[in-house]
């Protein structure tokens, strides 16, 4: 780690040193991730890939009017944000005074409701946060706190009608007053809205900070740092007690001060707008920081080591300035931003991207080269180590069974697993996620990313399409993760000797009818009496191991409660598969 008190010549020939293949070649060699401790060639596993969609004037929102459309263009943009194994999306749900979800505060802002009164049909929020999921990414909740638009405008309208003493008038533009405390109260009130409605993964604040125009009396620079972080410290307090593994972030100002070699130009964080960042890591209010680092060279470098050097722990994630590549934007050019994303790599930073569009639309060919050379792998976001949780306890009796008939859709690998014991009161976090990972070589290494076939998966099975592995995979693992980001220890599966090399002889689990005292066994494959058998419950949590004698047809189940259950039977390796499924009913 660099100091940043050190002499600029020197910094910035430490600099050169370390990245000059990577500045000129566009080239990387292997780096050791810094949670694992562990080599990798190119890809770490622990990564913050993130990009601001933006929705305001539907910068990167789908223009489609009609909510169906809407939706596939949605998902079309999703679709490509996991190609480019984007693990967080900081979609904008709070706009100027308005919002993109059915509120009980703030209006729909005029990127839904195209001049009309009515929001769409469908809950927007919620659809976007059931399809980031689905691809195993986080959304994070981005609510633009101060600004609330033109002073007549619907979002600053509705605020002055309903809160005229927390609104300031600045120009033609509307604010929510920081010196007034019920701004914190209010901000917070919009951040428990969302948090208690919807599976949100993080709530990340945009604009918390005094403007630029808001005229401030000299020496009166600390008072105002303590405005903002009274409304920092409100939300966080807030957020965590409804949910504790919702991230609270921000983006601030991109230079926190001054650097003893540097100069921030008069633009930065603590004294130009009131905004205390770091000081908000080390009081242990804020969980991730997102500075918006849209500068190059010598404005970028320096800047970015003070920011790593003060993390207390906790993530920061540079914003890259990528619309600087549009034409229309700035002249930057390519290697502007490779450059960046090789050093931030190499300092275990992770990155974000301003805006999603200029992403996707391969802006002079950055999807290509994160794609195609810098991020070849997924990567699972760093968990939260401060909040000092214990690992989840791993899944049970991972199966795995071959499809070969069918077209390429329906071919591939199934796996299901079972959930642990008490996995519903892991870590006092309702919903328990897994990792999916497959190798050549046993037991796969879940360390190498390059195995990571599926992550944060919610459902305890997974069908993989054989189109989609890059070559056949022979052994199988599953971990479960927690929403804190901790992953447990690996179920690993080994093939059975008896059948083709990664299939388990197939048994299909049928429904049993029973008297509810009696439950007729049925017969193996190959016709013979299964001599060993278990009764799970439907979590597939084991209730009772039996021993059956040689020959037995029916099993005693009077012990049993009513209810639903599973029978179990052993396949080799100690692994087991469901062979039927039956009720107890009195």
């Amino acid at each position: 780690m660099f100091s940043s008190r050190m002499p600029s010549i020197l910094l910035v020939f430490l600099v050169w040193l370390l990245f000059y293949p990577t500045f000129v070649f566009g080239q990387h060699t292997s780096v050791k991730d810094k949670t694992k401790n562990t080599v990798f060639t190119g890809s770490p596993k622990y990564e913050v890939r993130a990009v601001w969609l933006t929705t305001i004037k539907n910068l990167d929102w789908p223009l489609s009017r009609d909510n169906a459309a809407q939706q596939r263009e949605l998902c079309n943009i999703l679709d490509a944000l996991q190609r480019a194994n984007i693990n967080t999306v900081l979609l904008q749900v709070r706009v100027r005074g308005t919002v993109i979800y059915p509120s009980s505060y703030e209006p729909f802002d005029v990127c839904m409701t195209r001049g009309s009164e009515r929001g769409p049909d469908y809950d927007p929020l919620s659809f976007a946060i059931e399809e980031c999921h689905r691809r195993g990414m986080e959304l994070h909740a981005w609510m633009v706190t101060l600004p609330v638009g033109r002073w007549n405008d619907r979002g600053c309208k509705a605020l002055r009608q309903s809160y005229p003493h927390l609104l300031k008038r600045i120009g033609d533009e509307g604010y929510m007053n920081p010196e007034q405390t019920g701004t914190a109260d209010y901000i917070a009130r919009l951040a428990e809205e969302v948090v208690s409605r919807y599976d949100v993964d993080g709530i990340h604040l945009d604009y918390i900070r005094y403007p630029e125009t808001w005229k401030l009396p000299s020496g009166s620079r600390s008072v105002q740092r303590d405005n903002i972080t009274r409304i920092v410290r409100r939300v966080y307090e807030t957020v965590k007690s409804r949910k504790r593994w919702v991230k609270v972030s921000c983006s601030p100002v991109g230079k926190y001060r001054d650097l003893p070699r540097y100069s921030s130009g008069g633009w930065n964080a603590f004294e130009a707008v009131a905004q205390d960042a770091q000081g908000w890591l080390r009081e242990g209010i804020m969980d991730q920081l997102y500075p918006m680092m849209y500068f190059r060279n010598n404005q970028f470098f320096p800047f970015a080591l003070d920011w790593n050097e003060h993390c207390y722990g906790r993530t920061v994630v540079p914003g890259l300035g990528i619309y600087f590549l549009h034409p229309s934007e700035g002249r930057w050019q390519l290697t502007d931003i490779t450059r960046q994303l090789w050093f931030l790599r190499r300092e275990g930073m992770g990155y974000a991207f301003f805006r999603s569009r200029f992403f996707t639309d391969d802006t002079k060919g950055l999807y290509r080269f994160v794609t195609q050379q810098h991020s070849l792998y997924p990567a699972l976001t760093p968990p939260m180590s401060w909040e000092q949780q214990p690992l989840p306890a791993p899944p049970r009796l991972l199966q795995v069974s071959h499809t070969t008939a069918g077209n390429n859709t329906q071919k591939g690998v199934s796996l299901r697993w079972y959930r642990p014991d008490n996995y519903m009161e892991q870590n006092n976090c309702p919903t328990l996620l897994y990792n999916v990972y497959a190798s050549n070589t046993y037991p796969v290494d879940v360390s190498d990313v390059r195995n990571l076939i599926a992550m944060r998966v919610r459902d305890n099975k997974l069908f993989v399409p054989s189109h989609q592995l890059s070559q056949e995979r022979t052994y199988y693992a599953v971990t479960s993760i927690d929403r804190f980001g901790n992953e447990s220890v690996a179920t690993q599966c080994k093939p059975s000797s008896a059948s083709r090399e990664g299939q388990f002889p197939h048994v299909s689990p049928r429904y049993i009818r029973t008297d509810g005292r009696v439950l007729t066994m049925p017969a193996e494959p190959g016709g013979n009496t299964y001599n060993r058998v278990v009764i799970a419950d439907m979590y597939g949590r084991t209730l009772h191991s039996v021993v059956l004698p040689e020959g037995t047809t029916a099993l005693n189940i009077t012990a049993l409660p009513e209810g639903m259950y599973q029978l179990l039977a052993p396949t080799e390796h100690n692994n087991y598969c469901t062979i039927a499924v039956f009720m107890v009913k009195r």
